[in-house]
């Protein structure tokens, strides 16, 4: 599919509770903030950036076009609050949708999570590694937005879930695993920054 049918959505919506309360977008990491490299390797793949925040919008905007949850909502209702923020922005094609601490996201990542999808016949594609889905890294078609607001709606979060309803094809990327380290913690800075 051309890059102009697809958007990618970085996720930097979250309250960073295992970070305390920072704003794990703009913590750095390597030398960069997180949503610096994210942005770097998801942007040469998409048509248009979009990033999800809920503060610091200002500050995110550097990276692409900045979109908050919906207000009927509620205040911090998870990513799949910010993969409806997204879609409403992008109403056709794919969106790609990667967390904010996820920095060594595949190069090839949105051609596979689609290419699977399309292939399949389903509305999200969502990438695994060795056995473990990594259920915020997905590929949704524009029209799963309805059913995604009627989902939230209902006061569900559950991505996996979700997804599930949806319809979704899990993709492997078994032949990158380290391409999904997810920096959660601390801890996982510290462990990552070598």
């Amino acid at each position: 599919m051309a890059r102009g049918h697809v958007a990618g959505l970085i996720l930097a919506g979250g309250q960073g509770q295992r970070v305390n309360a920072a704003d794990k977008g703009l913590l750095a990491w390597r030398g960069e903030p997180l949503v610096s490299h994210v942005a770097r390797r998801l942007a040469p793949q998409v048509g248009r950036l979009i990033v999800s925040a809920n503060r610091n919008q200002d500050t995110y905007a550097h990276y692409g076009e900045v979109v908050g949850d919906d207000a009927a909502l509620g205040a911090w209702q998870g990513p799949l609050a910010g993969v409806a923020a997204g879609l409403a922005a992008w109403r056709e094609g794919w969106l790609v949708c990667v967390p904010c601490d996820t920095p060594l996201i595949p190069d090839t990542l949105a051609a596979r999570l689609i290419g699977a999808a399309a292939r399949a016949g389903c509305r999200v594609g969502v990438a695994s590694s060795l056995g473990r889905r990594h259920a915020v890294c997905m590929a949704v078609r524009a029209e799963a937005l309805d059913g995604l607001r009627a989902y939230l709606a209902g006061g569900d979060r559950k991505v996996a879930l979700w997804q599930e309803q949806a319809g979704c094809v899990e993709v492997p990327f078994d032949d990158q695993p380290a391409a999904f380290l997810n920096l959660n913690t601390a801890e996982d800075f510290a462990f990552a920054q070598s």
